[in-house]
């Protein structure tokens, strides 16, 4: 019997050191967006955030072409909840990605212009993305798509 109660209380400790452990609330924001410059092999890279990306599949799947890609600029923010949002000039989507394993998942794809964005930003509008056009207010993202309405927030 003794060994019973031995054997149980030895497998309760080792289940409880098996606990996950839970950091919450978390923020994951970019307080302000990076204007990154692809380079000629196709990366984005911002030093501050140790953050670095191949865009050639990003660029091909707006545009389908990944030629003359070296000086092009991406806009990147990263939202409270983990979330990248991603966009250049002429996109006509705002490209939402997750991180998993070493590499970005796309998310969501948000359509935003018929013509593509000339002066493409981003703010930070906790608990949203604001997307601006040359300065002009156009939306509040978030990893879902565009806010709606009031009731949404």
């Amino acid at each position: 019997m003794r060994f019973v109660k031995l054997s149980v209380l030895l497998i309760i400790l080792l289940l409880s050191g098996c606990a996950s452990v839970v950091l919450e609330p978390a923020d994951f924001a970019w307080p302000i967006e990076s204007v990154l410059t692809v380079d000629e092999n196709g990366m984005i890279q911002e030093n501050r955030y140790s953050f670095s990306v191949n865009v050639k599949p990003l660029f091909f799947a707006e545009k389908q072409d990944t030629l003359n890609l070296q000086m092009e600029s991406v806009r990147i923010i990263r939202g409270t909840k983990g979330y990248y949002y991603l966009i250049a000039p002429t996109f006509k989507n705002v490209y939402v990605f997750n991180v998993d394993e070493g590499r970005m998942i796309l998310v969501n794809q948000i359509f935003v212009s018929e013509t593509g964005l000339e002066l493409p930003a981003f703010n930070q509008r906790p608990p949203y993305i604001e997307l601006l056009d040359g300065g002009k207010h156009l939306f509040f993202i978030n990893n879902f798509g565009i806010k709606e309405s009031e009731s949404e927030k």
